[in-house]
């Protein structure tokens, strides 16, 4: 029998993206302290990549512990710009904030996925996307924070690149789903191998 598999994570960007690739699986959201984990990371230097990739790690082991049959997916994503990590904006003004720092600039987005199966990992991917940033207005910044403060909220960044997001860049270079938060086709490579998905 197939066994199960479980995304850990709150995020609905990712189920619909496993939901659209035609995966069949359950959410459990991992109750993690992300914002004290990434400080002592970042307070003993380690690199966004290995940052995001701790977060996922966690996530991921939570449930794997009440789940030891199933394969569990944890996934975390970190904003690097200028050596600097950006988290969630913790309101509106602190997304304007984000936005005007990384206008006209080039940030980093690493995004980890880890997969655990019998409680332990086994499997683990980080990609790296890079994203330069239009010279928009200080209105358009205002206008768009305005009219989008209900979805861009949970947003490291405080953009979505599949909405109106889209709006605010140059050029991206890297993949889609590494931007979204997930290293999709990695992971739907790893679950065809281990016939979790049919291939």
């Amino acid at each position: 029998m197939t066994k199960p598999i479980i995304l850990a994570s709150g995020s609905e960007i990712r189920r619909q993206l496993l939901a659209n690739a035609g995966v069949v699986f359950e959410v459990e959201t991992a109750r993690i302290d992300e914002e004290m984990i990434k400080a002592s990371l970042i307070a003993e230097a380690a690199k966004p990549r290995d940052i995001a990739d701790t977060l996922a790690e966690f996530k991921a082991r939570k449930i794997a512990a009440k789940h030891p049959g199933a394969f569990v997916i944890g996934s975390d994503q970190v904003l690097e710009h200028q050596g600097q990590i950006l988290s969630k904006p913790r309101d509106a003004q602190d997304a304007r904030a984000q936005l005007r720092k990384l206008r006209g600039g080039t940030h980093s987005l690493h995004s980890a996925a880890v997969i655990f199966e019998d409680g332990k990992p086994v499997w683990r991917a980080v990609k790296e996307a890079k994203l330069m940033m239009r010279n928009f207005s200080d209105g358009y910044l205002d206008d768009y924070v305005t009219r989008n403060w209900d979805e861009i909220r949970y947003c490291v960044g405080g953009y979505q690149l599949e909405a109106e997001g889209a709006r605010l860049f140059a050029q991206v270079t890297g993949d889609y789903f590494t931007v979204l938060g997930i290293p999709l086709l990695d992971v739907l490579n790893y679950l065809s191998l281990k016939s979790a998905i049919p291939a």
